[in-house]
This record gives structure tokens, C-alpha cells and sequence, in this order.
């Protein structure tokens, strides 16, 4: 084992230690506490019916949305600054949470909420906006003999975002009050209220697409050192940027679907994960998807801790940590 992956083996160790940290934190946090000790004795099956019932019922689906909503985030991130080249590309700021959210809309306006069994459902309808968002930005980031051209898919994110949130708006203020309240909630990002139907419906596209993204690591090194240098080292750059950009909407659709449109995740945990272990695919991917869930968790945990009663949701807190390395990002990025 080389030093550089001697390197990202122990940064991985680290973070899961601190992932484990994390959720047991979140689990011992609320409107009522429960110890530590009591936590893992509940776990073990030894706990009375107050702590089961809140345990599972309650704080366990949730955190596991904020755990597997945080993987998809940051591996998701990772993979677009891959194949765009650009250091500040994230699903959010390149418009696909806009697509997502143009898709739960139109989930909402049919379903009306994210109850029972229907919630198996709003992984796809956001996929779908998702999938739609990304194919205005592939086809007006297409250059004919030059095909896709990595720095407009950033400027032309943008622009589709602004079009997307536009209709999004428009369309969620012609839903009724409860249905409008359910739809705003989401939109900031606020985890509350999920249950195992969610889990279930999410889990499945973070247990395929994850280990998918981390098997086409030289893939993405590849496309990260450019189409040229790609092309010739044997790679087909078009298709493969093609099945990576697909790859990231999906982990980043289902990811907003269950938590809601939280941002900045897959523009933080990358760059930290990059300072850490190095620009080598199959080093740093582990490492984002572990910082993007420990963001989420410890999120969702500070927002509905600090000022409790009254919870703040999980996006706000984020947006709060990551505009500000946005802005520090913009002022080193040349």
C-alpha cells in the first residue's frame, strides 16, 4: 500500500468513527434525551417502550435520511466537478435540485404529501425533473465537433436553475394551503416528519449508484485531467460523461427527494475530502460521501437542538455553514 492510499485508508477510519459519533449524538438529541448508554442498550433490545418508541419510531428514519441523503449529496458533488472540470460545480448550483424540485411539485399536486406508500414514488418524479433539468443543460452546453463543453454546463446550470425555480414557484402557489406549507417545508430543506417508507424508498438508489460512482473511479480520473488526455488514454468521453452526469442526478435527486433542497453539501464535502486525501478518485469518494453525511446528520441535529422547541430545518443550518465557504471558494478559485 502506497502512501496516498495508506493516507486516505486512515482519513476513512477517522471519519467513520466520527460518523458513528455523529448518530449516536443525534440519537441522544430532542425534545427528550436519552442517554447514551440507554441508547445502546435499546439497540441491544434492553430498552423500555418510551425509548424504543422514540428510537425507532421517530429519530431512527430520520437520521438515516440525513445519513444516506448526505452520502448521495457528496459523492454526487464529487462526480460534477469531474466532469466539468470546475471546482464549484454542485448539484445544486447547477440547477439540478431546481429539476428535483420542479419534479416534487408535480408529485405534490397529484399526491399531495409524502404519506405511505406514494413516497416510494417522489425518488422518481424528482429523478425525472432532475433528468429533464440535466438534458437543457447537455443540449445547451453542446457544441457541435466539440461536443459538451465542461465550462458552460456551469454558466448554463444557472440559468436553468433561475427557469426551473421560476415554474416551481409559480406552480406550488396554485396548491392548496396544507399541500403549498408541505411543498415550502421541503424546499428549505427541513427532515422532519420521515418515516421507514422513506428510508426504503432511498436506500436503493445510494446502495446501487454509490459503489457504481466508486467502481468508475479511473473513469473519472480520467475525465478530470481533460477530454484530450481522456480520449487518449483510451476513454469514451461523451459516453462516459454521459453515464457519470446520470449517475450524479440520480444520487442527487433521490438524496433532495427524502431531505429536502439542502445545497452546498456536494460543494463542501468534495474540496474537504480533496485537502485530505488527494484528487485520486477511488481515494477521496469514501471520504466526501462520509463528510457529506456527517454535515447532514450534525445538521439536522444542531437545527432541531439548539433552538429547540422550535426546530430549524437541516438546510438552513447548512446553507449558513456553506455560503460563507462558497464565498471563500470564489475568492482562492482563479
Amino acid at each position: 500500500m502506497n502512501s496516498d492510499a495508506k493516507r486516505a485508508y486512515n482519513v476513512t477510519i477517522l471519519f467513520i468513527f466520527i460518523s458513528l459519533a455523529s448518530v449516536l449524538i443525534s440519537l441522544n438529541t430532542g425534545t427528550l434525551r436519552i442517554s447514551p448508554i440507554k441508547v445502546i442498550q435499546t439497540f441491544f433490545g434492553y430498552g423500555d417502550f418510551k425509548s424504543t418508541t422514540i428510537l425507532f419510531d421517530y429519530r431512527m428514519p430520520r437520521i438515516l435520511i440525513t445519513m444516506l441523503a448526505g452520502i448521495g449529496l457528496g459523492i454526487s458533488g464529487a462526480i460534477l466537478q469531474g466532469i466539468s472540470r470546475n471546482p464549484l460545480a454542485d448539484p445544486g448550483i447547477l440547477g439540478l435540485h431546481a429539476g428535483a424540485s420542479f419534479g416534487l411539485v408535480i408529485f405534490v399536486t397529484y399526491f399531495h404529501s409524502m404519506d405511505e406508500k406514494a413516497s416510494i414514488l417522489i425518488p422518481l418524479f424528482t429523478f425525472a425533473g432532475g433528468v429533464l433539468a440535466a438534458f437543457l443543460i447537455v443540449v445547451l452546453s453542446y457544441e457541435r465537433y466539440k461536443g459538451i463543453i465542461p465550462i458552460r454546463l456551469i454558466l448554463v446550470g444557472i440559468a436553468v436553475s433561475a427557469g426551473f425555480s421560476a415554474v416551481t414557484l409559480f406552480l406550488s402557489l396554485r396548491l392548496n394551503e396544507e399541500t403549498y406549507t408541505f411543498a415550502s417545508r421541503w424546499l428549505v430543506g427541513n427532515v422532519w416528519g420521515r418515516d421507514w417508507i422513506h428510508v426504503i424508498a432511498l436506500l436503493p438508489w445510494i446502495l446501487i449508484l454509490v459503489p457504481y460512482t466508486w467502481f468508475q473511479s479511473k473513469t473519472l480520473n480520467a475525465l478530470s485531467l481533460g477530454d484530450d488526455v481522456a480520449a487518449g488514454l483510451g476513454a469514451s468521453v461523451e459516453r462516459n460523461r454521459l453515464l457519470m452526469l446520470a449517475t450524479a442526478v440520480g444520487l442527487s435527486c433521490a438524496s433532495v427527494a427524502m431531505a429536502g433542497g439542502i445545497g452546498f453539501i456536494g460543494l463542501v464535502a468534495p474540496h474537504l475530502a480533496r485537502r485530505l486525501v488527494g484528487s485520486m478518485y477511488q481515494h477521496f469518494l469514501p471520504v466526501s460521501g462520509l463528510i457529506g453525511m456527517v454535515i447532514l446528520v450534525l445538521a439536522d441535529t444542531i437545527g432541531r437542538s439548539i433552538f429547540a422547541p422550535n426546530a430549524i430545518p437541516a438546510g438552513i443550518v447548512v446553507a449558513a455553514i456553506g455560503a460563507p465557504y462558497f464565498l471563500y471558494l470564489l475568492t482562492k478559485t482563479k
